[in-house]
């Protein structure tokens, strides 16, 4: 099965308040749009599609040729978003899966379980869901008796029914991320119906959904056992929480491999770094950029080491190690900054 991605990344994050397209912020270490850039290459040969608003230079320097890019003039939602892709994906690929730019935490191997689903029951969507409370902001997965798929439940619609409290207690939430049947998804893009969003009219990717259960095609679900996966990052505030969440998801992969980490909650680490057995980190440490760590090093406490390769049983405290080799023993005085350009 051949697969196609299609990275949603035209909203212009009005909430941030910034200069700078939202998706373009970094957090986790990178631009919240390269991370998933970076998981989309990584499963298929097909460069990523962007979809991009009018202002969407930064991306396209971002990524360059190693990307194709369609261009969202009218802000006219989701499902008009995908319309976008059809032009340079219809007829390239079995399965295209369909995600926003500001999910950075999504992973390679969720995405790959979603495809694999979609391909096993050859079913038109396969979406990916997760439990959530009742107050949650995300869509609710609608079964019927059955347990089929029958709809995708925004909250303002779900708060329109005389059911609303049964529809918002609902557990299972739409994630908003779908591997589609290819074929199917561009016979049946141009179908969406056109509905009143509270800042004008739209059409909804979620929708596409209805439409597989009208045609008898069906809908699978695959649940992700892992809501830090799910957290988007709209604002400044939202960004802080997936910025912990990269943290937790760092320093959990290095305790797991033999790594010491004095205090997980004041230790930095981006998600390229690599480190040795037996390393000890104290608090206060930054591990970032391209940074290569050997075995039994000392870090910390209040080290900065960017974008450098650290030998075996070096130890660098109170010190910033910026673009350096450090050959295997190397004690680095404190208070001292080692940057080369």
């Amino acid at each position: 099965m051949t697969l196609a991605i299609v990275i949603l990344a035209a909203g212009e994050g009005s909430r941030m308040l910034s200069k700078k397209q939202k998706i373009l912020h970094e957090v986790g270490g990178k631009p919240m749009v390269q991370h998933l850039f970076d998981t989309a290459v990584s499963l298929t040969n097909i460069p990523p599609v962007l979809v991009v608003g009018n202002g969407g230079s930064g991306v396209q320097a971002l990524f360059g040729s190693r990307a194709q890019y369609a261009v969202q003039a009218e802000q006219l939602g989701t499902g008009h978003a995908t319309q976008m892709a059809k032009s340079l994906l219809a007829g390239t690929s079995d399965q295209v899966i369909v995600t926003y730019a500001d999910m950075p935490l999504l992973q390679a191997a969720t995405l790959q379980k979603l495809a694999d689903m979609q391909a096993e029951t050859q079913t038109a969507v396969t979406l990916l869901s997760v439990l959530g409370p009742p107050d949650s902001t995300f869509g609710r997965v609608v079964r019927d008796d059955n347990g089929r798929v029958v709809e995708i439940l925004e909250v303002a619609q779900a708060q329109r029914r005389p059911n609303a409290a049964d529809l918002l207690a609902i557990p299972e939430h739409n994630a908003g991320v779908y591997c589609f049947a290819a074929d199917w998804l561009w016979d049946n893009i141009n179908k969406l119906p056109l509905r009143q969003a509270r800042n004008g009219p739209e059409y909804y990717l979620t929708d596409m959904v209805e439409l597989a259960v009208q045609q008898n095609l069906g809908v699978t679900t695959f649940t992700t056992d892992d809501t830090d996966e799910c957290l988007g990052a709209g604002t400044r505030t939202e960004m802080v929480a997936v910025e912990k969440a990269f943290r937790r998801r760092a320093t959990s992969r290095w305790l797991a491999q033999g790594v010491t980490i004095v205090d997980p909650d004041s230790t930095y680490i981006d998600p390229d770094v690599t480190i040795g057995r037996d390393t000890i980190i104290w608090p206060n440490s930054y591990l970032q950029g391209q940074t290569a760590v050997g075995q039994e090093c000392i870090i910390g406490p209040n080290a900065i080491v960017r974008n450098s390769a650290v030998g075996n049983s070096c130890h660098i405290e109170q010190a910033v190690v910026e673009g350096a080799v450090l050959a295997p023993g190397t004690a680095v005085a404190p208070f001292t900054v080692i940057k080369n350009p």
